[in-house]
C-alpha cells in the first residue's frame, strides 16, 4: 500500500504543477489582451511652440479613463526631480464624461505651450535659467484606467509620464523624458 500511495503523491504533486502553470498561463493570455495605455506627445497643429500630451490604447481592448493627475517642477536635470513625482494637487483631474478609447484611438491629456512656461516659474530669474538652459522645465503626471470589458471591481492600471520643455529663440519643443518612476505603467 504505501507503493501506491507514492504514486499517488507525485500524481497530486503533478497535477497541482499543471494546474499552476495553467492558471499563469491564462493569467498571461488576459494580460496580453488588456488595454494599455501609452503616452506622447504631439505638436498643436492650430499654435505655434504648442503641444498635446497624448494618451494611446496599444493593447486589445477598450480602456476607459478614470482620472488623470498632473505636476511640474523646474530643475537642473532630471536627476535633481522629486524621487517620487509630487502632484499640486491630490485630488484627480476626474473627466467630466468618461474617456472611452477603443484599441488604436488617442485623446488629448494634457495642453502645453511656450506661454505656460512662466506659470511654472517662481521668478524672472528662473524663467531666464529656462531660456539659457541653466534649469529645465519638467511637466509629469498619470492616468488611471479599467478595462472596460473586465469586471467593474477589477484592477485599475496606470500609466505615468514626465516631459521635458526645450526652450527654443524660435520654435520650442516638449519630448517625453525624466527617470522611470516618472515614466511606468502598471
Amino acid at each position: 500500500m504505501l507503493f501506491r500511495s507514492g504514486y499517488a503523491e507525485t500524481a497530486a504533486e503533478a497535477a497541482a504543477v499543471s494546474a499552476q502553470a495553467a492558471l499563469l498561463n491564462a493569467q498571461a493570455l488576459i494580460h496580453s489582451e488588456r488595454p494599455w495605455i501609452l503616452m506622447t506627445v504631439e505638436p498643436s497643429r492650430s499654435a505655434e511652440n504648442s503641444f498635446a500630451v497624448m494618451a494611446t490604447n496599444r493593447g486589445r481592448t477598450p480602456a476607459r479613463i478614470i482620472s488623470t493627475m498632473s505636476g511640474s517642477k523646474v530643475a537642473i536635470d532630471e536627476k535633481h526631480l522629486p524621487r517620487v513625482p509630487e502632484y499640486k494637487q491630490q485630488k484627480t483631474d476626474a473627466p467630466v464624461s468618461p474617456i472611452i478609447l477603443l484599441p488604436g484611438e488617442s485623446t488629448p491629456i494634457k495642453p502645453f505651450s511656450r506661454d505656460d512656461v512662466r506659470g511654472l516659474c517662481d521668478s524672472e530669474e528662473r524663467y531666464r535659467r529656462i531660456e539659457t538652459w541653466e534649469e529645465k522645465a519638467f511637466i509629469y503626471g498619470k492616468v488611471t484606467y479599467r478595462d472596460l470589458i473586465a469586471p467593474e471591481d477589477s484592477q485599475e492600471h496606470e500609466t505615468n509620464w514626465c516631459c521635458w520643455y526645450i526652450h527654443g529663440r524660435q520654435n520650442s519643443g516638449l519630448v517625453i523624458a525624466g527617470p522611470h518612476e516618472y515614466n511606468s505603467h502598471t
